[in-house]
């Protein structure tokens, strides 16, 4: 059991929540609940965590509490790289090289900082800082009091306080808080103002008032209540609208502005804001422009009732239709779609007639002769294989059985090169060879023998280790995805997968019209069960490449990396959706194993690929994947 937490601080002549909720009353627009529970809770001694989306006024609650209680306020903006050091502080390496371990040499971080001064600490995202981080403000938080190695106990004025801010809705890039932080803080939850104190913050800001603060505001706020919207835009949303329109208007000439000047400060201002439902195959352009023209829609009938003889209202493109799209699915969907898949099989005498081995590796009903199969497997790879994934997919039920488990088996073995490794979340590990991170002063000096480094090559730097590079593997299943498709697209899934181990986060996405998320990015599915989902999988009707390429950004979106790359295995010949050309936005690279040689599908792969950032590679049977993708992208 931690010691009670510091004391309340003695508040400053003259501060307190009656001032305190005076000057929010005049600077902040409807936060005063919360601004009441936050001046309680700082000066009975509370450390507190603001919860709220983007745009709500944390920072600017904090800063006019800051002000009011006549506390010094230390900013720390939370990210990846925030290592402990960063935050407690560390030994200059050039004061102790001279004079060794004093307190002179030691450089204070932002906590002992504020710890020493009684000041308030804010913690910017904290949901964005790694736990190895956070747990240095649990004995701070608890005990107030921290232990510096080589310095000594630091123990915390009676004023300091830590407020951190994040915004749980953020999933990208963001990690839980444990259960030991939220213990020791209050939460103060804070949403969304009301229309009207919307509108009142952008009239502030932009000095606008009227039809286009209310179309601003109005817009903004059914981002939020869109159904094919996870997150919607905050204030800062309208804000940016009005000021485009506006400056639209003028370079325009227009008095009032017409709907293409507002739609093109509409996307402007909110196209980048919004994040889409996971599975919507749609873009943020296509759902604000929806939202306008509704917008507008209704503007048009409320005046058309007051001047009857008014012109139709305003439509925008495409207002009234249905545009067909394919669905993306994931989880349970696509977990539903495969068992729907997977009940179409093949009989025998289908099996028979396919496939020349079948009889030798197939003696009767319900066996499989596994030596049989690896005997094929030498000295007809590609037959073997294809073989295999009919008889997956076979109508006997033992065989069936039989075959899916030997298949992955076969598969993650084809797949295979080097050894997957361990994964895991980043640590702070020694970067040989890189110029960046902290010193490591204990291991620089060991290694220079006690005395000063007589080169860079003794110089040992740590920083944040961890995968940085993001692939999707995209296997098209149209058409004839029987047989050697499928074992190309198993031992492709495979290969991927296990390449995970090595550093790079990898998912899986099968499609034709619909895409099936076999694997999504941080996935732990282990590479047999990724092969088992494809051998499950059918040849299905249209080919939608454009929604495949879309459906490989957004996964890899949702990835930690500094690359984020694409394979595409396919004809590259689309049936459905839009020009594939056009949808290669949000990946670094796009590489394109071909598995047609007709002249369009050649000639379309190379097109996709050059203009992808990648290459193009023409693959015809199992034994060359693991070649193409080595040479395509390093991970087998």
């Amino acid at each position: 059991m931690s010691d009670p937490a510091p004391a309340p601080a003695p508040e400053p002549d003259g501060s307190g929540p009656p001032r305190l909720l005076e000057r929010i009353a005049t600077d902040i627009v409807g936060l005063r609940r919360q601004a009441e529970v936050l001046a309680v809770a700082l000066t009975s001694g509370r450390h507190v965590v603001l919860e709220g989306p983007p745009g709500t006024g944390k920072s600017t609650l904090l800063r006019v509490v800051a002000e009011e209680t006549g506390r010094g306020v230390v900013f720390v903006e939370g990210n990846a790289e925030l290592t402990p050091a960063r935050v407690v502080g560390y030994h200059d390496p050039a004061a102790v090289l001279q004079s060794g371990y004093r307190p002179e040499s030691f450089v204070e971080g932002p906590l002992l900082t504020a710890m020493r001064q009684g000041m308030l600490l804010y913690l910017e995202e904290m949901n964005r800082v790694p736990e190895e981080t956070l747990n240095v403000l649990i004995t701070a938080l608890a005990e107030g009091e921290i232990h510096v190695s080589r310095l000594g106990r630091v123990r915390a004025d009676p004023g300091f306080r830590l407020i951190a801010a994040m915004n749980p809705f953020d999933a990208v890039g963001t990690a839980r808080i444990g259960q030991a932080i939220y213990d020791r803080m209050c939460r103060i939850a804070i949403g969304y103002q009301d229309e009207a104190g919307e509108r009142t913050i952008t009239e502030r800001v932009t000095g606008d008032r009227g039809r286009l603060v209310r179309l601003a505001v109005a817009l903004g706020r059914a981002t939020r209540d869109h159904p094919e919207v996870r997150t919607g835009a905050s204030v800062r949303g309208p804000i940016d609208m009005v000021h485009i329109a506006r400056g639209l208007c003028g370079l325009r000439g227009e008095e009032r502005a017409g709907r293409d000047t507002l739609l093109d400060a509409a996307l402007a201002a909110f196209s980048g804001r919004i994040r889409l439902e996971e599975g919507v195959d749609r873009t943020p352009e296509e759902v604000v422009t929806e939202i306008l023209d509704r917008l507008l829609a209704a503007e048009a009938e409320a005046e058309a009732d007051e001047e009857p003889s008014g012109a139709p209202p305003p439509r925008g493109r495409g207002a009234g239709q249905a545009p067909s799209h394919g669905r993306v699915l994931e989880g349970r969907d696509a977990r539903a779609a495969l068992r729907e898949s997977g009940r179409r099989t093949l009989a025998r005498r289908e099996l028979e007639t396919a496939h020349a081995g079948f009889a030798e590796v197939s003696p009767g009903v319900g066996r499989l002769d596994e030596a049989a199969l690896e005997r094929l497997l030498d000295r007809d790879p590609d037959g073997a294989a294809a073989l295999l994934c009919d008889l997956a997919a076979a109508t006997d039920v033992e065989l069936r059985r039989q075959a899916r488990r030997l298949a992955a088996r076969v598969f993650v073995r084809l797949g295979r090169a080097g050894r997957p490794a361990r994964r895991g979340m980043r640590r702070i590990v020694p970067l040989p060879g890189r110029p960046d991170g902290d010193l490591d002063l204990d291991r620089t000096l060991e290694r220079a023998g006690g005395g000063l480094p007589r080169s860079a090559d003794e110089l040992v730097l740590r920083g944040w280790a961890g995968p940085r590079r993001a692939l999707c593997l995209l296997l098209d299943h149209s058409g004839s995805m029987r047989g050697q498709a499928v074992a190309m697209a198993a031992t492709a899934a495979a290969a991927v997968v296990l390449a995970a181990g090595d550093g790079v986060d990898c998912c899986v996405v099968a499609f034709h019209r619909d895409a099936l998320v076999l694997r999504p990015p941080g996935s732990a599915r282990p590479p047999g069960r990724v092969v088992e989902d494809v051998l499950s999988v059918r040849a299905r009707g249209s080919t939608d490449l454009a929604l495949a390429l879309r459906t490989a950004a957004r996964q890899l979106a949702r990835a930690a990396a500094d690359e984020r790359a694409a394979v595409l295995l396919s004809d590259c010949l689309p049936t459905a959706g839009g020009d594939p050309l056009a949808a290669l936005a949000g990946i670094d690279r796009v590489h394109v194993l071909g598995t047609s040689g007709l002249d369009d599908s050649v000639r379309a792969g190379t097109a996709l690929a050059r203009r992808g950032g990648g290459r193009y590679r023409r693959v015809e049977g199992v034994a060359e994947l693991a070649a193409a993708l080595t040479d395509l992208v390093g991970v087998t």
